[in-house]
């Protein structure tokens, strides 16, 4: 292996590890439900990730009797939109499309690109 490639890959994972590990303070978790991708899933989390209090709630937004904000596909080129009790309502998860941005909006730089100080997480292939 290259001398430097070690570094590099370190570092990648790295970045990834503080990805995954960000959380929220404990006072602010519960059991909820949001949608993902057109159906409900209901875990223990962060109270702005699960929006839906019960799986009953986030199943009445699925059938339009409340507001379902995934149903506007905010979410460009194959992003994922999770609900969330925060504006703008939704999240995109970006993570395996080649894009990144608020609305998966932003194209991941290239091998031909220059690297920027700090690419983004979604852009990491490992």
């Amino acid at each position: 292996m290259v001398p430097l490639a070690r570094p590099v890959i370190l570092l990648l994972c790295l970045i990834v590890l503080v990805a995954v590990v960000r959380s929220c303070e404990l006072d602010q978790t519960h059991n909820g439900c949001r949608i993902e991708n057109r159906g409900c899933t209901c875990a223990f989390g962060c109270k702005s990730d699960y929006r839906y209090a019960t799986r009953q709630e986030c199943e009445d937004a699925l059938m339009g009797t409340s507001d379902d904000i995934c149903g506007r596909r905010p979410c460009l080129h194959g992003g994922s939109c999770i609900q969330i009790s925060q504006k703008p309502g939704y999240k995109c998860r970006c993570e395996g499309t080649g894009f990144w941005g608020s609305r998966c909006q932003r194209q991941c730089p290239t091998s031909e690109d220059p690297l920027p100080a700090q690419l983004p997480y979604e852009c990491i292939i490992i």
